[in-house]
């Protein structure tokens, strides 16, 4: 282990990282550990199990990176030491470039693993025996059992948004994963939330683990957000209405579905703005493309499905939208994690219909809090949602007054603006196909 330097007031010295892995931190931007990181880089230092919750946006990458990249600088002999599972081939290549970052003065060596790409390149690239393996669970699982990917020498096990793996349905895969690698070694499980299979499996996996638990189901405080009830046919002119403001710079859009990601963000290139969509159906060079445009600034807007929800750090993103409301509440808290981080600040705001009032209420349960409801002028709420919902219901005060109730505060009166002609008529018969193909 390196010796500290009083000199530098680099807030991660006193953690006593190699100094070559120091300049790594330094280079990145780092100055002071966030309480993730503070919390777990000791004990992962110390060799222990860790078990990391805490929210998107707070540097759980780094708490792990870090003290791992510094265990491998102390390796004598070149084997691949350590194995990151990550859901999405996204995260696992954001995930990588951060080991990269920190690691830009050492000689450490990693590389990531996942489907749609040549496994030919993947296999010639293991032959050289990386330090670090970033993958998703099923192409490093099919390395495994085609003899291709060995880990005999594996140091440290990651996990990392295992509650999301276990959401894609990965936790066959992981447990296979499990079975062939070495018994003695260190397992480190970040994750943001703790769902059942979490426990199970952190209790099989973790030996006497040090738990950093700093998880919290509402959104940061750093994010603004609210709703907007809204005709499904009029998303569109307040998507437009909301992307005209002076405090919009970047947004990631989320959709329910691929088709409606491609579609909207066609439409959007269309009316003049620089979008791209991002969504399971295309190649891994068109994934790589939308996102590496969308960090450079050639694209303003990404528009995906929950691909994008989850891990995916994009600098100074000043607004997420949720065109469709998630499929469950716990994603509302991921989605809109994708602004406000770092301790930025982020503005979010999700777009609901009166189908959607039984999963707002699920959500507000969940963050334990009630959402607040903004209007804007020229869009009124669903009038004939909010009649069915009414007979529904029997009750019809419950739907009507918490719309009744919204504030006027995050309007900002941008509804003047002109909207292009017949523009709602084209929509509500662009729409109605989209939920007939649903």
């Amino acid at each position: 282990m390196s010796t500290p330097n009083s000199n530098d007031p680099n807030g991660f010295t006193p953690f006593g990282l190699h100094k070559n892995l120091m300049r790594g931190v330094r280079a990145a931007g780092y100055e002071n550990p966030r309480p993730i990181q503070a919390e777990s880089i000791p004990a992962i230092l110390e060799g222990r199990d860790v078990l990391g919750l805490a929210q998107t946006g707070t540097g759980k990458t780094a708490a792990f990176a870090l003290p791992v990249i510094h265990h491998i600088m102390n390796q004598t002999t070149r084997e691949s030491r350590v194995l990151v599972l990550a859901p999405t081939r996204e995260l696992a290549n954001q995930i990588a470039e951060e080991f990269q970052t920190f690691s830009q003065y050492t000689d450490v060596t990693g590389m990531t693993i996942y489907g749609g790409v040549s496994m030919g390149n993947q296999i010639s690239s293991l032959r050289r025996r990386p330090d670090v393996i970033v993958g998703c669970p099923g192409r490093v699982l099919d390395l495994m059992q085609q003899g291709h990917l060995k880990l005999n020498s594996l140091d440290t096990l990651i996990l990392d948004e295992a509650d999301h793996m276990f959401d894609m349905g990965f936790l066959p895969d992981i447990k296979k994963i499990l079975s062939r690698l070495p018994k003695n070694r260190q397992n480190l499980l970040f994750s943001a939330t703790m769902p059942k299979d979490i426990r199970h499996l952190a209790t099989d996996l973790l030996s006497d683990p040090h738990v950093v638990e700093l998880a919290d189901k509402a959104p940061v405080s750093t994010i603004d957000h609210a709703l907007y009830r809204i005709p499904e046919k009029r998303k569109r002119d307040l998507l437009h209405v909301i992307l005209d403001r002076d405090d919009f710079d970047s947004a990631i859009i989320f959709t329910r579905t691929k088709h409606r990601a491609k579609r909207l963000a066609d439409q959007l290139s269309k009316a003049g703005h620089r979008s791209a969509a991002l969504q399971g159906n295309m190649s891994q060079s068109q994934r790589d493309r939308a996102m590496r445009g969308f960090r450079e600034r050639t694209f303003d807007i990404l528009v995906a499905t929950d691909i994008a929800a989850r891990g995916l750090d994009v600098e100074k993103v000043s607004h997420v939208i949720n065109f469709d409301v998630p499929n469950t509440p716990e994603a509302y808290t991921h989605r809109i994690g994708r602004t406000g981080r770092s301790e930025r600040e982020g503005i979010a705001f999700t777009f609901v219909t009166g189908e959607d009032i039984g999963w707002v209420r699920a959500t507000e349960r969940m963050i334990g809090s009630k959402i607040e409801r903004r209007r804007e002028e020229g869009f009124e709420p669903d009038q004939e949602a909010r009649s069915s919902s009414r007979s529904k219901n029997g009750n019809g005060r419950s739907n009507g007054s918490r719309s009744g109730s919204s504030r006027s505060n995050g309007s900002r009166s941008n509804g003047s603006r002109s909207k292009p002609k017949n523009s709602s008529s084209r929509k509500s018969r662009g729409q109605s196909s989209s939920r007939s193909r649903r």
